[in-house]
């Protein structure tokens, strides 16, 4: 059994600290895992971080998502999280894409981001050719673009996400990074979605 490092969130010397571990030699934000609106609006901020965190890694926009609190209601949480997301900046799509992998591939990490991930490449149909015709697009659009072919998995299929990278090859550089954040976008209220509960 490897050891874990306790974390103690908030004030130390206050009563109702909220206590995560952290298996050793893994490293990112802590995460908390889902929780319900009223335990979000009430919780410490640094708990806040690390349910916001994971659904979209941008600074500010999980400064301003946590820093709404605390919401009426989810939707209200929802639509501060989409519209603190419109636009990110270039800088804030490049730094959110190092933690998504390329589409069709297995995160090979054990972060909440990664199982994350997992989670909305689950239903994809790898049979056939698919994995193939998946690679060789990633690997054209990284030659275009430079960075890894993201969109919102969750809800399409294969072949939506084939004819998505096919049809996005031919975007100009300033139209797809607006596709992208639009992508991630989506990608943070589902995730956000999922891990708020009503």
């Amino acid at each position: 059994m490897r050891l874990a490092e306790v974390l103690v969130l908030g004030d130390p010397t206050s009563q109702g600290n909220q206590f995560m571990t952290r298996p050793q030699g893994v490293t990112g934000a802590v995460d908390s895992g889902p929780m319900g609106l009223q335990a979000f609006n009430s919780a410490k901020e640094a708990v806040a971080d690390a349910v916001v965190r994971p659904c979209l890694d941008v600074d500010r926009w999980v400064v301003e998502v946590v820093a709404g609190r605390p919401y009426h209601d989810r939707d209200g949480l929802l639509a501060r999280a989409s519209d603190a997301a419109e636009p990110l900046t270039p800088d804030e799509v490049e730094a959110a894409l190092a933690h998504h992998p390329r589409i069709g591939e297995q995160p090979h990490t054990t972060s909440t981001e990664a199982d994350l991930s997992r989670s909305e490449q689950a239903g994809l149909d790898t049979g056939g050719d698919v994995l193939a015709q998946l690679a060789a697009g990633n690997r054209a659009y990284e030659e275009r673009f430079g960075r890894v072919f993201l969109i919102r998995a969750a809800g399409r299929s294969s072949e939506e996400i084939l004819a998505s990278l096919h049809e996005r090859l031919d975007n100009e550089p300033e139209t797809e990074l607006r596709v992208v954040g639009r992508q991630l976008r989506e990608i943070a209220v589902l995730r956000l979605e999922g891990r708020v509960q009503p």
